[in-house]
């Protein structure tokens, strides 16, 4: 239980105690004392003050009093300004909780809690390589799969991969009619990247049709449909609908060289996936379910076939389940793959990463299988994201405007190399430790920077500012890190038992944020937001240098205040260590 509910219940206890009366946490509030004033904990006394009958002054008093009498091995004064009442906290408490903190290899995280959760994230076209946005998608997905883990929860990460449609039908026909039998072999080109050149081919060969058709005087709208390139595309997908050989035998050979060029830049990013489902697999999932929502009522058909929702009722529009052809759409395939999803794994919560543009598709998703009575329907939780871009602006992948995730993880390293070299470090490293550790660097400043915001927000990602040692950055956290081990190897990491009776504001100052670990896996976890790590675990590595260049460790005024200050090297190492983890992010031993 961490310092803020002990607080909590002795308070409860304390009010219940003196007037006879039932509060609970939610009836008021307690916050960190304010700097300019004695103590470390505040309880604001405004809101207790009708149910008591109480003045702040005489609250706070008999409060106080209370509480101290009651709890005297946790709080050892109090005082009141104006109806706030601050307590502190004895010295003796931080230092157990310092000494608890040593003894745990994994401090902060919880036992199994009997839950299961699967988190799906990435989600790629099989007609392009992985870009910018599937970065924060392929991070994000990642590191909440993490931080349930350590949560207690029973975690599944999945990928749903959409190898199927007319985007990959482009790509495909471009191939037929432009690569003279080149592959990814032949050209010396990772595949999903081979695969990618060609959807922006087509792109190319779709645009100059529809000109040629304008300039010979089709209207533009008739043009973008009766361009040759676009026939021959949505020809083929009938083709591959229908299992036509010659077509079925290219999208398998084509998705191949895709699926190669994704398993290395997922191993380069260090993402992975306990399943992985395939649209091919998945589009027909859903017709047996709209089946059954017309049984139901739920669904409506209309006179050419087709089969609808009406979902204005619940603030919505009508929703189209099933075309005129018996086609399902994605909403109907999506309400199969839940469906599927639980039946398979038996989870008490499904987690949807997807970027907020499908805001309205994942509410029309949990609507309709709410009233289909699916049993997975309460478990579908959309963690929305917004959009990232580069200084430089968006990104279009049918352009070719795209920042590619391979081209920009390759230019995070070679930053990294550049700041690090430049700061003459690396002298005494092999070249092997080398290359591990600007890797290390670039992806740790990468993961950092796309995760220290709160996933909701838009983001703009500067690769220079991300390296920064000095910033708010990956870097800064690992250099930190990197400095205590340094510390603890030239003290022989000769740590033995912490007896230290008393603390200094320093080390009080970093305590206390050390006991907050805990509670901000737990948060980060409630809000399904990696960014509480990243910004606690920053705030950590601050206070930790501002801690060190105060007080001295190797040249300590005691034994006893040595071997404190070794102990909370030790255990701020240990916890940056696992916070930078949570993030998909390594630290190095040394810089």
């Amino acid at each position: 239980m961490s310092i803020v509910q002990q607080l909590q219940q002795a308070v409860i206890t304390a009010l219940n105690n003196l007037y006879n009366l039932s509060f609970t946490d939610k009836d008021f509030q307690i916050n960190l004392t304010k700097p300019e004033f004695e103590g470390d904990y505040t309880v604001v006394l405004f809101s207790l003050l009708k149910k008591t009958g109480k003045s702040p002054e005489i609250l706070g008093n008999e409060l106080g009093n209370e509480l101290i009498k009651n709890n005297s091995h946790i709080f050892s004064a109090f005082n009141i300004i104006k109806g706030f009442l601050n307590f502190t906290v004895t010295d003796a408490y931080w230092i157990n909780i310092l000494n608890n903190a040593y003894q745990q290899p994994n401090y902060g995280k919880q036992k199994s809690n009997g839950k299961k959760v699967m988190v799906e994230y990435s989600s790629p076209n099989t007609n392009k390589p992985l870009h910018l946005g599937h970065l924060r998608n392929n991070f994000l997905g990642w590191s909440v799969a993490e931080i349930l883990k350590a949560n207690g929860y029973e975690v599944f990460k999945s990928c749903i991969v959409n190898d199927r449609g007319v985007h990959i039908c482009k790509s495909m026909i471009a191939w037929q009619l432009f690569a003279n039998g080149a592959t990814p072999q032949s050209t010396h080109t990772k595949g999903d990247h081979f695969v990618g050149e060609y959807y922006v081919k087509f792109n190319d060969a779709y645009k100059a049709e529809v000109a040629d058709l304008v300039a010979k005087g089709m209207d533009a709208k008739q043009a973008e449909k009766e361009a040759p390139i676009m026939l021959a595309t949505q020809q083929m997908l009938l083709d591959w609908e229908a299992g036509e050989p010659t077509v079925m035998e290219l999208w398998k050979t084509m998705n191949g060289w895709v699926y190669e060029g994704f398993d290395t830049t997922y191993k380069n990013i260090g993402s992975d996936f306990d399943k992985t489902y395939y649209e091919s697999n998945t589009y027909l999932l859903g017709k047996d379910i709209v089946q059954q929502g017309l049984d139901k009522n739920v669904f409506y058909k209309k006179e050419d076939g087709s089969v609808w929702i009406d979902l204005t009722a619940d603030g919505l529009d009508e929703k189209l389940v099933l075309r005129k052809d018996g086609t399902s759409v994605y909403i109907t395939q999506d309400i199969g793959l839940a469906q599927q999803k639980y039946e398979e794994f038996k989870i008490d919560e499904s987690i949807y990463v997807i970027g907020d543009e499908q805001n309205y598709h994942m509410k029309v998703l949990q609507l309709i299988a709410q009233k289909l009575g699916v049993a997975a329907a309460d478990a579908i939780h959309h963690l929305s994201y917004g959009m990232v871009e580069l200084p430089s602006g968006k990104m279009k992948s049918r352009e070719g405007t795209v920042v590619d995730a391979d081209d920009l993880v390759e230019e995070m390293i070679q930053t990294a190399q550049q700041h690090t070299e430049n700061l003459g470090k690396v002298k005494d490293f092999t070249a092997d430790e080398l290359v591990e550790l600007y890797k290390t660097i670039g992806m740790g400043a990468m993961k950092f920077y796309l995760l220290r915001v709160d996933p909701k927000k838009k983001m703009i990602f500067n690769p220079e500012e991300s390296i920064d040692f000095h910033g708010f950055t990956g870097p800064f956290v690992q250099y930190t890190y990197a400095r205590i081990k340094s510390i603890l190897r030239k003290e022989g990491n000769s740590l033995q038992q912490n007896t230290a009776t008393q603390l200094l504001k320093s080390e009080k100052d970093i305590i206390v944020m050390v006991e907050q670990y805990p509670s901000v896996i737990i948060e980060a976890a409630k809000a399904l937001d990696p960014s509480k790590i990243a910004v606690y675990i920053f705030n950590l590595a601050k206070t930790f240098n501002s801690f060190y260049s105060e007080l001295s460790i190797t040249n300590a005024e005691s034994e006893n205040a040595k071997q404190l200050r070794l102990h909370i090297a030790f255990v701020t190492a240990q916890i940056l260590k696992s916070g930078m983890q949570l993030i998909g992010a390594n630290v190095p031993e040394r810089m």
